[in-house]
């Protein structure tokens, strides 16, 4: 296979060697390891040192006849005997191919102070250099990546709600990005779960390296995400500019995401329809915001469960969005992003590679089914085959077979009348053309009307029954085709539906 060849460094006290190889890739007739300690220059590799035998059928015993080497030893605690004196008794050069020289290294010679005192001061100052250098580059970084700029927006606009963190402090709270910090991890790059030194818990989201476009685009993205305030959208607390690719710091949400809450329960916990209703709600309530209800429209851009986070009462809380833009990927990026967004990802927007606010709807008509079926965006069909949400459903919805796919713990629990609502309105945010989609505002007011009927038709079924418990009540019955179940106070329905 061949050979390597290393220098014997200074100080060295032992010397051995161990062959780690694949027996399978040696012959068995013929397991050729060899190792030597020689003199510097003297071998020189043959091919013929591989094999035993040579071409011309002579026994090759280079191996055999073994290497010349010259050893230096150094005696600790001794020194050569003065010129025209006897040796002493224990004198360790006793034989005539030996020598003794005064060593200039290993451990049988203490160094001089000066040595030792120039090597400390070289010391001292390549330190001295190393961290001049470091905070020179820290701070190009911070000017390259937008600290002044920011800075001065900040300034010009008021800005306290954004914190400006140092690596440093970055390193602190992730424990210098320790794996068992990890809670994200994707084609974008990695999010960390860190602890600030004020005790405050936040999600560093460490990304992959950006070009040159993007980091125009960042200190404006920053200015515009500081200025966003809703309930259910995941608040930006700082960033981080002092190294290569800046970093950004929100809020920690401690229930994971509406992912792992829908997909990764085993054996599957159950998820009331009122529920599932409520996160769908507050998700297109958030995005509506962002479309709308900022100084500039901010798309989300990859829209999809996972970036759909929950807090303890299991309210939503829409993360990770203001950051993409297709026009700036190259290919490989552009790759990177598909494949992190299949099943989710605007049919246009693949083709032109142009976000719009039609992309996020699309995106959300496939998170809506998420939470009606329970199957994931690309799903396992009945044969073991891989199907996508956003193609099967609608195409069962318009053959009026969608039913099947429902999920059965809803069917049961929620009416039709609602679910059939929910379902239309997500085929229609998976039109092919984007002109044909509904926006995000009309999303969010169909969602809102529809929770408030589920929740009088929920609140119904309770007086009922306690009506039924408590010997009879006023109630008027209403047409299981107009709301979820039997009973309504119309008055108060018609009330709260006009407010």
């Amino acid at each position: 296979m061949g050979c390597c060849e290393a220098a014997i460094p200074a100080n060295l006290t032992t010397f051995g060697v161990v062959f780690q190889m694949n027996q399978s890739k040696v012959w068995g007739f013929n397991p050729c390891f060899y190792a030597m300690v020689a003199e510097v220059g003297w071998y020189d590799f043959r091919q013929q040192d591989l094999v035993v035998v040579g071409s011309l059928g002579f026994i090759n015993d280079r191996a055999q006849r073994g290497a010349p080497i010259v050893a230096d030893w150094a005696i600790k605690n001794g020194s050569c005997p003065e010129e025209g004196k006897d040796a002493p008794n224990d004198y360790a050069c006793i034989s005539a191919n030996s020598y003794c020289m005064a060593a200039n290294n290993g451990p049988g010679q203490g160094l001089s102070v000066s040595a030792t005192v120039a090597m400390a001061l070289i010391c001292m100052l390549l330190m001295q250099f190393q961290r001049k250098r470091h905070r020179m580059e820290k701070d190009e970084y911070f000017k390259q990546n937008g600290g002044l700029k920011l800075y001065d927006e900040m300034r010009s606009r008021q800005v306290d709600t954004i914190r400006i963190l140092t690596e440093k402090e970055i390193k602190r709270a992730t424990d210098n990005y320790n794996e068992d910090r990890v809670i994200g991890c994707g084609g974008h790059g990695m999010v960390y779960r860190g602890t600030l030194d004020d005790q405050k818990e936040v999600a560093i989201k460490k990304s992959k390296a950006v070009n040159d476009d993007w980091r125009e685009e960042f200190v404006n993205e920053i200015i515009i995400l500081s200025q966003i305030n809703h309930r259910n959208i995941v608040r930006l607390l700082g960033c981080c500019l002092d190294v290569h690719v800046p970093m950004l710091v929100y809020e920690f949400v401690s229930h994971g995401t509406l992912s792992q809450f829908l997909h990764g329960a085993d054996p599957r916990s159950p998820i009331p329809f009122g529920l599932r209703l409520k996160i769908a709600t507050q998700s297109a309530e958030a995005l509506a915001y962002l479309h709308l209800s900022t100084s500039r429209t901010i798309l989300h851009g990859d829209v999809k469960s996972a970036n759909i986070l929950l807090d303890d009462q299991l309210d939503a809380k829409v993360a990770d969005f203001g950051a993409s833009a297709l026009k700036s990927m190259d290919e490989s990026e552009f790759i990177v992003f598909v494949h992190g967004t299949l099943g989710y990802l605007d049919p246009e927007s693949f083709i032109s590679r142009r976000l719009t606010d039609k992309s996020d709807v699309y995106s959300f008509g496939v998170v809506l089914l998420e939470l009606m079926t329970r199957k994931r965006a690309i799903y396992t069909d009945s044969f073991n085959g891989k199907e996508s949400l956003s193609y099967s459903f609608p195409l069962m919805f318009h053959q009026k077979t969608h039913h099947i796919m429902l999920d059965s713990e809803i069917t049961d629990d929620a009416g039709m009348a609602v679910l059939e609502n929910i379902a239309e309105l997500a085929v229609h945010c998976l039109s092919q053309r984007g002109d044909d989609r509904p926006t995000m505002k009309e999303v969010a007011e169909s969602l809102q009307m529809m929770r408030r009927i589920q929740l009088h038709a929920t609140r119904a079924d309770e007086k009922s029954r306690y009506a039924h418990n408590d010997g009879g009540s006023s109630s008027v019955v209403v047409p299981s085709n107009e709301t979820t179940h039997g009973t309504v106070d119309m008055a108060e329905l018609v009330e709260d539906l006009a407010r």
